[in-house]
């Protein structure tokens, strides 16, 4: 009797923006739309931040299917041209959610990311007041 190797579930992590060009400077009405129909798909994990929404799923199409209900919600309401960007995550030896890497960003930062740089500057300061002034 052979034994199987486990089958490993691949999480994609992709990053995507759309914008309506032409619809002048306020585009909110167009991006609520379309994360309201985005949320809707089975399958879909979705994090919006202020420049693009993170999309979590387990398989591509899901990911292409939020892009394409996305456009076709904003051909709906009448937007004449839609520039979208998407960066696809696709890590194959690891299973690794969104959260797990924010949790793992915030546990090597300690939650605090300008401490570093702040104790660096310190340092430099403290040198320069160290050091014999020049004749």
């Amino acid at each position: 009797m052979s034994v199987q190797p486990k089958a490993r579930r691949i999480v994609l992590i992709a990053e995507f923006s759309i914008h309506p060009i032409g619809a002048g400077t306020s585009v909110g009405q167009y991006v609520k739309a379309a994360v309201r129909a985005m949320s809707e798909i089975p399958g879909l994990t979705l994090d919006v931040t202020p420049m693009s929404s993170v999309l979590e799923a387990e398989n591509i199409g899901t990911i292409l299917e939020a892009v394409e209900v996305s456009h076709r919600i904003l051909r709906s309401m009448g937007a004449k041209r839609i520039s979208s960007s998407l960066r696809i995550d696709e890590r194959l030896d690891k299973h690794r959610k969104m959260s797990d890497k924010t949790k793992g960003l915030k546990r090597s930062t300690n939650a605090r990311p300008y401490q570093a740089a702040i104790q660096r500057k310190r340092s430099r300061v403290a040198r320069r007041k160290l050091r014999p002034p020049f004749f």
